[in-house]
């Protein structure tokens, strides 16, 4: 039966009509044949003729298959590709009643922009529905298939592939027109990805960058594929499959993110990073801060919690340490505690504070790893005891003062005349012990000067430089020596008292007087001892005190008591003489805050 509209179909039985006995005859062939046949025509590629397979095969009067494009039977997701001459393909198509059904489809020759297709149900019809089953499932797991056919050069897309891309379901696109929206370093990466893949069948997978029209936004997809090889090994055609990867993409690039702030903060507060693996007792270093806080190479590898109490921990903090794990498998699983290791790279001990938390692989299951963070601790505890000494320091420093004041006033009460007598001693007494106290707190040793105190208090009677070589009024003669805190404010305030009384009564008294000092560090056993001499010329007769005064008391008593000092005192008529040895007390490292820890 002919079903072309501009002809009517032979009645059965009628002869063929005289010259028409070809027509007939292909008209028999056309109707009788086993196969669906349907004749397309145009660039749409519409439906103009199909015989009574195709149409009990479709469910589909003739009038409704006529006028109809192709495109309109074939079911898009189940049509990847357009056949070809001499191909066959499968594919779904959709029926009268609704239902959809696999087909194997053959294209014939083309001529004057006609063709013919053969149409006939798939031979395998659990292959086809499982195929379908296949691209459902791929959809409903984000997945979207494609092909591409190298002789049309076009991109085939089911519907989920399409939603993707933003582009419509179909061979809608070809290659070309999407490289443009993909970024240009993926696209030369994907390249080369392909171009080592392909020639061998080999699949392949590729993380892109794309601009999805109609708005241009650029989402992450990931793109996976194999080759089609043809019998002759070359490429025909290429299938695969793409996902929206962005949300991934994105979690992933912020756990990067966080991952770099964070090493960013541990390398900030000098923090290392570790994992312990419980059941086979293995470390893992996460960062160098690590390696540098154990004196140890990556070479060398890491240290097991075994080797770590064994040949690291200070034998007096294991105990402990080991309580702290203890209690921390025990209980919350957090971990703190504190110990000494023996540093590999100079065998040095080091303060350590590790902190951390246990993980579990239930609620109530054994732990399985420790993750946590190592500090050195040793410059932040050096700190403390130094800033513990200096306390110390401090309070004893007051006290001693407070003495010292308490007998400038009683001393001075008692050997004054008068109140303005009194004022002027004790004044100047008290500016001496504030000077002293002054170069002492400015100094980062807590030291004086020997001869910043001799310039403090000669200056004013110098009449030029105080060197030997000037040989002026004051001669200043001697090395370089700092004086601890507790003995520069005695040994000051004793500079001070020789000072005044040479003003008064001495050598300072008249123009033509003269004071000589001098001092040199001598070794005496296993200590230093300062000798200093002080000499004075040229001034009034002296004869010796026939009463003791503060300044007496001071430079024999306080400096023997507080300095340990060996003082004698000759009142030679020509001019006033005293030498002390006094041995320098041994600094205390502890206290120096720019010491190196």
């Amino acid at each position: 039966m002919d079903h072309r509209p501009d002809q009517q179909p032979d009645r059965p039985g009628d002869a063929p009509a005289p010259g028409h006995t070809g027509d007939a005859l292909l008209r028999f062939a056309f109707e009788a044949a086993p196969v669906g046949i349907a004749c397309l025509s145009g660039p749409d590629d519409r439906l103009v003729a199909a015989n009574a397979r195709l149409c009990a095969l479709l469910a589909a009067a003739p009038e409704d298959l006529l006028g109809r494009r192709l495109a309109d039977l074939v079911d898009a997701a189940g049509a990847p590709a357009d056949p070809v001459s001499g191909a066959g393909i499968e594919q779904c198509w959709r029926r009268g009643d609704g239902s959809t059904v696999w087909v194997t489809v053959r294209a014939g020759p083309s001529r004057d922009g006609q063709r013919v297709l053969t149409v006939e149900p798939a031979e395998d019809h659990g292959a086809a529905a499982r195929a379908e089953q296949t691209r459902l499932a791929l959809a409903f797991s984000g997945l979207g298939d494609w092909s591409w056919s190298r002789a049309s050069g076009q991109i085939t897309l089911s519907e989920r592939a399409a939603e993707i891309l933003g582009l419509a379901p179909g061979p809608s696109v070809a290659a070309e027109t999407l490289e443009p929206r993909l970024h240009r370093d993926d696209l030369e990466r994907a390249r080369a990805l392909v171009q080592e893949a392909a020639p061998l069948g080999r699949a392949y997978a590729v993380d892109l960058r794309y601009r999805r029209p109609p708005d241009g936004q650029e989402v992450w997809i990931s793109v996976r594929g194999r080759a089609q090889l043809g019998p002759d090994g070359a490429v025909v055609g290429m299938i695969g499959v793409v996902q929206d990867v962005t949300a991934r993409e994105e979690a992933r690039r912020a756990l990067h993110d966080r991952e770099q702030r964070l090493r960013v903060a541990t390398s900030v507060a000098a923090l290392g990073i570790f994992e312990w693996h419980l059941l086979d007792d293995q470390a893992l270093w996460e960062n160098e801060r690590m390696w540098e806080i154990f004196g140890r190479r990556p070479q060398d590898g890491t240290i097991s919690m075994t080797e770590f109490f064994r040949e690291v921990m200070h034998p007096e903090d294991k105990g402990p340490f080991r309580a702290a794990v203890a209690d921390a498998l025990q209980g919350e699983g957090v971990l703190h505690a504190t110990g000494r290791i023996r540093r590999a790279s100079d065998g040095t001990w080091r303060t350590i504070e590790m902190a951390g938390r246990f993980e579990r692989d239930n609620p109530g299951g054994l732990p399985r790893r420790l993750i946590g963070v190592v500090a050195d601790i040793t410059d932040r505890r050096l700190a403390e005891e130094r800033q513990t000494l200096l306390i110390r320091e401090l309070h004893h420093r007051v006290k001693n003062t407070l003495a010292t004041v308490q007998a400038i006033v009683g001393s001075t009460a008692r050997t004054a005349s008068s109140i303005e007598s009194f004022y002027e001693a004790f004044v100047g007494r008290i500016m001496s012990l504030a000077h002293t106290h002054s170069v002492l707190t400015e100094d980062v040793w807590q030291t004086a000067s020997l001869r910043g105190l001799l310039e403090n208090e000669l200056t004013p009677y110098a009449d030029g430089p105080m060197t030997p070589e000037a040989d002026g009024r004051v001669t200043l003669e001697g090395p370089a020596v700092d004086l601890a805190s507790e003995i520069a404010v005695p040994i000051g305030m004793a500079i001070h008292e020789l000072t005044t009384n040479a003003a008064k009564y001495g050598a300072l008294s008249g123009r033509a007087g003269r004071v000589r000092v001098r001092w040199s560090l001598e070794p005496e056993d296993d200590r230093v001892v300062l000798r200093f001499e002080w000499r004075e010329s040229g001034g009034p007769p002296v004869a010796p005190p026939t009463r003791q005064g503060f300044g007496s008391r001071l430079l024999q008593r306080v400096l023997s008591t507080q300095v340990q000092a060996n003082v004698a005192i000759d009142y030679a008529p020509d001019g006033l003489r005293l030498t002390m040895l006094a041995p320098l007390p041994k600094r205390n490292v502890a206290l120096n805050p720019l010491a190196k820890l």
